[in-house]
């Protein structure tokens, strides 16, 4: 009597546990910036290299005879935090910038004079550069297939961030992921789709 008593027991503990509702955030974790905050949508940020040795903040170079697209860039002063940027969720009712989540990166100045898209995209491969570029005149918002260069995700990268290209707003598109990092052509640091990704932080402007 004990021993089926006992059965009873533990088969009303094992389905109580299998039924009962288990509460967990299921959303990614928060990017957060050099004093431990979470990184918001639409606020101005700076992006710089963790390792200070690396350079300053981001830029553009205005090319194509001062016509979008410009290249991002970065600054070869150390000291130079670059231009602030802001970041946008694929959904725009997300306030905060979460790792592996689809954003649109945009520079918060306008960049040239009359106003072009100072969003960032991914360019078509240069045979010049020998690589793909990342630039201006990217696409805010509309996810899908014609907007899919326009969009980055932040990935953990030890203790600190990387960029990645690896766009999730197509599920019938072939996408291809690669990390962003630098490569340097004729003195000037490209930012660039490559296997070295560069290692960087986020500071509120």
């Amino acid at each position: 009597m004990k021993t089926a008593f006992l059965l009873l027991s533990l088969l009303f503990l094992a389905f109580g546990t299998k039924l009962s509702p288990v509460k967990a955030d299921a959303s990614p974790p928060a990017v957060r910036d050099t004093a431990g905050h979470k990184l918001s949508s639409g606020v101005k940020y700076y992006i710089f290299p963790a390792n200070p040795k690396k350079g300053g903040g981001f830029t553009f170079e205005a090319t194509n005879n001062g016509k979008c697209p410009f290249g991002v860039v970065q600054d070869n002063n150390k000291l130079s935090k670059g231009l602030p940027v802001r970041f946008f969720p694929v959904n725009p009712k997300m306030d905060t910038i979460r790792v592996s989540t689809d954003h649109n990166i945009k520079f918060a100045i306008p960049i040239s004079h009359p106003p072009s898209s100072s969003v960032w995209k991914v360019g078509e491969y240069s045979k010049w550069i020998g690589k793909q570029l990342v630039t201006t005149c990217g696409v805010l918002g509309n996810p899908g297939r014609d907007t899919l260069s326009s969009w980055f995700k932040i990935e953990k990268y030890d203790d600190d961030y990387k960029l990645v290209f690896c766009p999730s707003v197509c599920k019938s598109c072939k996408v291809f992921c690669k990390g962003v990092g630098i490569f340097i052509k004729d003195g000037v640091h490209h930012l660039a789709l490559t296997d070295n990704p560069l290692k960087i932080m986020f500071k509120k402007a």
